[in-house]
């Protein structure tokens, strides 16, 4: 059996692209991208390529049978339904939606198709650091964890002033980047998000054309307890870095960009182990052979369907906190 797949944009697009074509049983089967100029780029690459500048023409197409939606974030829910009602495989871009008709609507098209595979490029789960971190957790390494700390530091201020998210009408800074720290804390520890309260503001971006917050902090209740504290710092002034600490009852995790640092000792002199395991060490192609090794009964994605669902869940609810200033408590979301 071999997939024949096809990818919506060419941005981030173009390295699901690279990924889909290497694959030993896979076959590329069309690109598609509104911009001319991103469709020659792509032929030069990708030679045998089908092109189009029509979304709706690959996502119907009888001949394609997975599809990378990783066009602007305000097309991506409408795209992934026309997906799944015509019985594609979907591997999308975050986040998945904007809304929570959206998500209920992606559930419930999954729920109905239960033949289609589906996830989304939630890449720090492949972050060799992550990995291990998640290992030393799961073997009890850090105790009971009872507190979490991260911050989605963007570090490309212009991307907000000077390229398609400064356009969209409402872009979310915590929808677009903290998903990916989102996603990081309930993969680490498994837990579930019960209440969140949220708020922004946009002080760093007064005075351009961007119109929306520019930094969003959200504090994350769990069901076991455990706090977090989630940022998308889009605004900081730093290269780009996800910032990390995690807190257990037997010791402590913190990232840096060289090296991550394990403290087990409250003790001054006692430096704490370096884990000099590649961070980010992932490309963002690199979940797609295993959503297309899922699809070909050979095993389950690093990121399945339930748990796009769920993150998206958790990040949602932040923005409706963030927009009317009040905890919001939510219920468990089941994923098809």
């Amino acid at each position: 059996m071999s997939i024949r797949a096809g990818v919506i944009g060419l941005g981030v697009g173009m390295r699901h692209a690279a990924a889909w074509s290497a694959h030993p049983d896979c076959e590329l089967r069309v690109l598609c991208d509104l911009a001319p100029e991103k469709l020659v780029q792509a032929k030069a690459l990708f030679p045998d390529a089908a092109l189009t500048q029509d979304p709706w023409q690959v996502l119907d197409d009888p001949g394609i049978d997975a599809v990378s939606v990783a066009s602007y974030d305000d097309c991506h829910a409408a795209q992934i339904l026309r997906g799944i009602a015509a019985g594609k495989h979907i591997f999308a871009e975050k986040p998945i939606c904007l809304k929570d008709d959206e998500l209920e609507g992606i559930r419930l098209a999954l729920e109905a198709h239960p033949q289609v595979k589906f996830s989304s490029n939630l890449i720090l789960r492949k972050c060799p650091r992550f990995v291990r971190l998640r290992r030393a957790i799961q073997a009890g390494e850090l105790g009971r964890i009872y507190y979490l700390e991260g911050s989605y530091d963007y570090g490309r201020f212009w991307k907000l002033t000077r390229d398609w998210r400064g356009r969209q009408e409402d872009y979310s800074v915590f929808l677009g980047g903290a998903v990916h720290l989102v996603d990081l804390a309930l993969w680490l520890t498994g837990g579930r998000v019960t209440k969140v309260s949220a708020a922004g503001n946009a002080l760093a971006s007064t005075g351009t054309t961007f119109r929306c917050d520019d930094f969003v902090s959200a504090r994350l209740e769990f069901a076991d307890g455990m706090l977090a504290t989630i940022n998308a710092n889009f605004a900081c002034v730093r290269p780009h870095f996800h910032k990390l600490c995690v807190y257990g009852t037997a010791a402590t995790f913190e990232n840096a960009p060289e090296s991550a640092r394990l403290y087990t000792s409250r003790e001054p002199d006692r430096p704490p182990a370096l884990w000099d395991d590649p961070y980010p060490g992932a490309d963002k192609g690199d979940i797609i052979h295993g959503f297309a090794d899922e699809i070909l009964g050979r095993g389950a994605s690093c990121v399945s369907a339930r748990d796009a669902l769920e993150t998206m869940r958790v990040c949602l609810a932040v923005e409706r906190s963030r927009r009317t200033a009040q905890p919001v408590v939510l219920d468990r979301c089941e994923a098809a």
